[in-house]
């Protein structure tokens, strides 16, 4: 597998990032919600009332009868009046069981610009998990890189101890001989004996930190096994410094994010504000059932209106929370201009971490000609009788030494790259620079 299939794959497999989209999809979920806050509220209302007694109208309890004297009415009027009996003049308006259902309609349609701000307040939320899973992505990205070229520096490792044996090998056999022909003295072929167990122990250990580096890396991309096929490389045109410092500070998530933070913490401010502003509706009520009684028939079937609702005194304290609103917002903004200082001094951090990989790498070329350069003299000198093997060991070991601190150049070198391109938002820049180049024989010789 590529690097750039690797991290194709990953793209899919990760659980982080699929969190994080699900994060994206949450906020833009409320967003579309926040929408229907422009719309009118339309409700179906329903209820059933229970009276202490019906609401009743007494005739008798009304101007002018109620200040009549019957002793002062005339005999055939008062005597007509006291015929009708008391419940005749009893006008009933509801029953004492009252049902009642209506659609009832409410459409705000001035807040002050508070809807405005809770929507943009939404919108910028989206914007804040979108550079949420773009930093995931960024981290994910570096994360790769370690693991993905960690295999292929442990197993050139563990290559490297395992020529280191083969050597050493061949030259406690070559000891072994000189001592029985009486060549050498056995102290001599004992550090050579020594030096090839201390070799093999070291063989051992590389083997297993390449065994763990291809676990952790299958672990990660949710596989049994991995196959790496980019190898290590190094650029012979460095990028330049001033344009990764002007793609970071113009790209970098964390400012996007943090520019989302501020325009929250505005639209708080505002929503705050509108607190103080009166709040104009529309209503409306259509009965849609009712009891038969004079209260229904006298009530109309719908009504429609305008309604103003002015704050006056409350218990919210809107100062306070427009004051921490403010306050919020200066935060964002501080924390933004701190940002950009961090992510700068980061870019210089990793730039100049590079460049001094690179030099290390140059340096110990040299010094892996010269160690190559000892390890041949020092292997003639010792056929001819003219060297010590523990002359010999040790330009074999200050050989695989070499070897093993150019591999760490290397790694650290790819390393920072890979931290530069993600910081600066050139993922596309690194995957083009890879290319599948170890063979399977190579990427075998480690689990010899």
């Amino acid at each position: 597998m590529s690097f750039e299939q690797a991290w194709q794959n990953l793209l899919k497999v990760s659980d982080t990032l699929q969190a994080k989209k699900q994060q994206v999809n949450r906020a833009q979920a409320k967003q579309d919600a926040g929408k229907s806050l422009n719309y009118p509220a339309v409700d179906i209302a329903g209820s059933y009332t229970h009276l202490e007694k019906p609401i009743e109208l007494d005739l008798m309890d009304l101007n002018p009868i109620a200040g009549l004297d019957p002793a002062q009415l005339p005999p055939a009027i008062g005597g007509m009046l006291a015929t009708i009996p008391a419940s005749a003049f009893v006008t009933p308006f509801t029953e004492q069981d009252v049902f009642r259902s209506s659609l009832q309609a409410m459409w705000p349609i001035y807040t002050g610009g508070r809807i405005t701000a809770a929507q943009g307040i939404q919108a910028a939320q989206v914007v804040e998990e979108q550079q949420q899973l773009a930093l995931s992505q960024r981290d994910l990205f570096t994360q790769l890189v370690d693991r993905y070229y960690a295999v292929a520096v442990t197993q050139a490792l563990a290559d490297t101890q395992y020529q280191l044996v083969e050597s050493l090998t061949m030259h406690e056999d070559h000891a072994r001989k000189l001592e029985q022909q009486g060549q050498i003295a056995k102290v001599e072929r004992l550090n050579a004996q020594v030096a090839l167990e201390n070799a093999k122990v070291n063989w051992t250990r590389a083997k297993r930190q390449y065994e763990m580096t291809e676990i952790a890396l299958a672990s990660m991309m949710h596989q049994r096994q991995i196959s790496p096929t980019s190898a290590l490389f190094i650029l012979n045109t460095q990028p330049a410094l001033s344009r990764l410092s002007q793609l970071t500070l113009s790209t970098h998530p964390a400012l996007k994010l943090l520019e989302a933070k501020e325009v929250q913490a505005n639209g708080l401010v505002d929503l705050e504000k509108g607190s103080y502003y009166p709040t104009v509706f529309l209503y409306g009520n259509y009965t849609l059932y009712e009891d038969d009684s004079l209260f229904s028939q006298v009530e109309p079937d719908w009504m429609v209106g305008v309604g103003i609702k002015v704050p006056l005194l409350s218990r919210d304290g809107h100062s306070g929370k427009v004051q921490a609103a403010k306050s919020a917002l200066l935060q964002a903004r501080h924390t933004k201009a701190q940002t950009q200082l961090d992510l700068s001094l980061l870019v210089e951090q990793q730039y100049r971490q590079m460049m001094q990989a690179i030099e290390e790498i140059d340096a110990l070329d040299i010094s892996l000609a010269l160690a190559e350069e000892n390890l041949r003299l020092r292997e003639l000198a010792f056929n001819q009788g003219l060297s010590t093997s523990i002359d010999r060991v040790d330009a074999e070991l200050k050989l695989a030494a070499v070897k093993t601190q150019q591999l760490g150049a290397k790694y650290r070198y790819l390393q920072t790259y890979a931290k530069l391109m993600a910081i600066s938002g050139q993922l596309d820049e690194f995957i083009a620079r890879t290319s599948p180049v170890i063979t399977s024989q190579e990427n075998n010789n480690a689990s010899k």
